[in-house]
């Protein structure tokens, strides 16, 4: 039995052209997780060389996008898929989407990484790669969810996204208290601030993975929690 719910087809390269489309888009997930990983380690580490990698790197991230929507347009010209297998190309077209703005984030975090921070203000970040590290676990899971189509794994990261937004609530008061009781600290907090928000979208992205998955799976579109617990629950 296919774990992926894929038909079968008389034509052996439609198998394989599709097979090809679904490894490039994890080829492209991991590329922007490692371009997430170094953007951390660059913050953590003062690393401008690092941040700046992070940066020209991005058009990769838009290079892949771009080769795989061509792919995805192709097949449905030339194949017209239908039932499941062109669930299975929109998904991944909806995918990479949003793969292709979470790589937009971590360029935006990369950034803060060229900015100088002097020791005080060094403790600002700390929270910064914590929450890094959270939405980077999301962005795993999430990328091991699709590559499985497992739609425990996706319910999963959809309800760990409720968690990100809280860490982000948390920090953002830290942070507008730290600029009221430094206002000359506002214009470095405020890079900070962006970065925070652009790990939450990150996050944000994570979940609407997590709703395709079900989309392929259950041939069902997720609106909100409820939609997702109900399909979550319901046996197919």
């Amino acid at each position: 039995m296919d774990p992926l719910h894929l038909s079968r087809h008389i034509s052996s390269q439609f198998n394989e052209e599709i097979e090809q489309v679904r490894n490039h888009v994890m080829a492209m997930g991991g590329l922007i997780e490692q371009q997430l990983n170094n953007a951390l380690v660059a913050i953590a580490s003062c690393d401008a060389d690092k941040a700046q990698q992070v940066i020209d790197n991005d058009i990769q991230v838009n290079e892949w996008e771009t080769r795989i929507d061509h792919e995805c347009t192709r097949i449905i010209a030339k194949r017209q898929p239908a039932a499941s297998d062109l669930r299975l190309v929109m998904t991944i077209l909806k995918t990479i989407a949003d793969l292709e703005r979470i790589g937009d984030e971590t360029r935006r975090i990369a950034k803060v990484a060229l900015e100088s921070f002097n020791t005080e203000q060094q403790d600002l970040l700390v929270n910064l790669e914590s929450m890094g590290r959270h939405v980077g676990i999301m962005l795993h899971d999430v990328l091991d969810a699709f590559a499985r189509m497992d739609l425990q794994s996706a319910y999963s990261v959809y309800r760990e996204d409720k968690n990100v937004d809280r860490e982000y609530e948390a920090i953002t008061r830290q942070l507008m208290t730290y600029m009221m009781e430094d206002p000359s600290s506002i214009p470095k907090v405020m890079n900070v601030m962006w970065s925070v928000r652009s790990l939450e979208r990150i996050g944000d992205r994570c979940k609407n993975v997590a709703e395709y998955i079900v989309f392929f799976v259950k041939g069902k579109i997720v609106r909100d929690s409820s939609d997702m617990e109900q399909q979550y629950t319901v046996d197919d």
